[in-house]
């Protein structure tokens, strides 16, 4: 009885702490009073980066939620096609090496200022040249050789050779020139603009009355972090949160009528992802023997009641062309052929390794606990370590001090480079450390090549190196479930890591 009263209070705790946990309010208010004011509240599992200047972001759940603020030249589209944004249309020359965008009339900042093309050229010159500390410098800028205003609303880029690619890397958000407070007070053109933060509570979006395009249907939308799973859950079951994506359905079972479920991908590339420079994953028989341990459809019917796609290289199904399935089952399950590698590689009782997973995201939580049991049977003995998300990407992606990690990489953009070129050895996100030189060889063909079946082919070239040497052990394209608030409507899924809110409206 008394541990049953002791649980009870800390029950009701919890739910008070969710209740009133919101700097912003927003949690206070009942979804009604939400509904009359026009506005929703996101559950998110992560804070943001600390700087919200978009050329610095480094966290996909940066990018999901700022794709909202900020718009490049191009912008992507929900099938995965690109179409103007700042930009209303653009030439390119017959050799194929000179962009030119003529920018759309009326195109204002969220401070205000009209879009000029000495914005767009400074903003694509930082990018290119990242000689400020924390821009990330944008590689297929490398191949530019000239960017200029012709006018005040005329951008040409001259390229140093053809790339089907270039395009693609002009979502790049456009910046007011000469400002100087993305970090704190970012100022986009896209339909939401920004309001306030409070770091590791929440973020405050509003609607951009003076967007140029289709005005989003919200009036104001508020971020809440909530980085505790069960906490997440209870504040949806309360009426807290309104809406919140990336759920298991283990936890979208436990939603009760108040709720939809939207059912997409999560367009990551799902691994058990493995540091190349550490033993015992310096060798290449002990990758190929945990990727023959693991049995990627039981993670999936046993994680997560069937939801979600195997892979078989880090390529996710909603790239089309580029995707490879004949890799999906190159690694079909065989525990004796596992063993059989690991004694050869002088492991024939197996080892003990670490197993590094962000706390805060339960997809990887679930599935770190079944490949332990996997691992298990082929006598590999692996202990999970729970570390917190912003741990997790200084220790893990930028200093790369672990041995093995369960988390989702994205693609920043829709391109096959995205996700391919991260495992080159020169590259600065190759945070498993990855080294092969015909891997390298086969991403210099590529740059050197304008035919596109040529460089598709490239690609699936690349993608079956990584997978013959298993470079990770590959899992899949997680599903992406989204609770919904009934009279909510209008989620839209990209091919990439993005959450666009400019559609979500109460229908009565």
């Amino acid at each position: 009885m008394k541990k049953n009263l002791l649980g009870l209070l800390l029950s009701v705790a919890l739910v008070c702490a969710v209740l009133s946990g919101c700097g912003d309010g927003s949690a206070a208010q009942t979804s009604e009073d939400r509904v009359a004011a026009n506005a929703i509240v996101v559950g998110i599992a992560q804070d943001l980066d600390d700087s919200l200047d978009p050329h610095k972001t480094v966290k996909a759940g940066t990018r999901e939620v700022m794709f909202n603020v900020f718009e490049g030249l191009m912008k992507p589209t929900p099938n995965g096609d690109l179409t103007p944004a700042v930009a209303e249309s653009y030439t390119v020359s017959e050799d194929h090496r000179t962009y030119t965008f003529s920018l759309r009339e009326g195109v204002k900042f969220h401070n205000g200022e009209p879009v000029t093309a000495e914005d767009v050229v400074s903003s694509i010159q930082r990018c290119a040249a990242a000689t400020e500390t924390g821009i990330v410098q944008v590689e297929a800028f490398s191949v530019m050789e000239d960017i200029r205003a012709t006018d005040e609303r005329t951008v040409s880029i001259t390229i140093s050779e053809p790339s089907n690619e270039f395009l693609s890397y002009l979502t790049t958000a456009i910046l007011p020139a000469g400002y100087d407070q993305q970090d704190t007070a970012p100022v986009g053109t896209g339909p939401f603009r920004f309001v306030s933060r409070t770091a590791q509570d929440s973020i405050v979006l509003e609607r951009f009355d003076d967007y140029w395009g289709m005005p989003a249907q919200l009036k104001q939308v508020t971020f809440k972090i909530i980085e505790n799973a069960d906490s997440l859950m209870m504040s949806l079951q309360s009426g807290a949160i309104d809406l919140c994506g990336h759920l298991t359905s283990t936890q979208t079972a436990q939603l009760g009528d108040d709720f939809d479920v939207a059912e997409g991908t999560m367009n990551l590339v799902q691994a058990l992802y493995l540091n190349n420079a550490e033993a015992p994953f310096d060798d290449v028989r002990v990758r190929q023997a945990l990727s023959y341990a693991v049995d990627r459809q039981a993670i999936i019917d046993l994680a997560f009641d069937g939801y979600g796609s195997p892979i078989g290289s880090s390529m996710y199904p909603a790239f089309g062309k580029y995707f490879d399935e004949s890799l999906t089952d190159y690694y079909a399950c065989d525990a004796e052929r596992s063993k059989r590698l690991l004694a050869e590689a002088g492991y024939p009782d197996g080892f003990e390794m670490t197993i590094t997973v962000p706390s805060n995201y339960k997809p990887h939580m679930d599935t770190a606990e079944v490949l332990v049991q996997q691992l298990a049977a082929v006598g590999v003995r692996a202990t999970i370590a729970p570390i917190e998300w912003e741990s997790w990407v200084s220790d893990v992606y930028t200093n790369r001090q672990f041995q093995s990690t369960v988390v989702g990489v994205d693609a920043s953009n829709m391109t096959a480079r995205a996700l391919l070129e991260r495992f080159t050895s020169t590259y600065g996100k190759n945070f498993i450390n990855y080294n092969n030189a015909d891997y390298d060889r086969l991403f210099r063909e590529v740059l050197a090549t304008y035919d596109d079946e040529k460089q598709t082919a490239l690609y699936k070239e690349m993608e079956k190196n990584l997978t013959e040497n298993a470079a990770n052990v590959y899992l899949q394209d997680l599903a992406d479930l989204v609770a919904v608030r009934k009279g909510l409507t209008g989620v839209t899924f990209y091919p990439i890591y993005v959450l666009d809110l400019s559609g979500i409206r109460y229908t009565a």
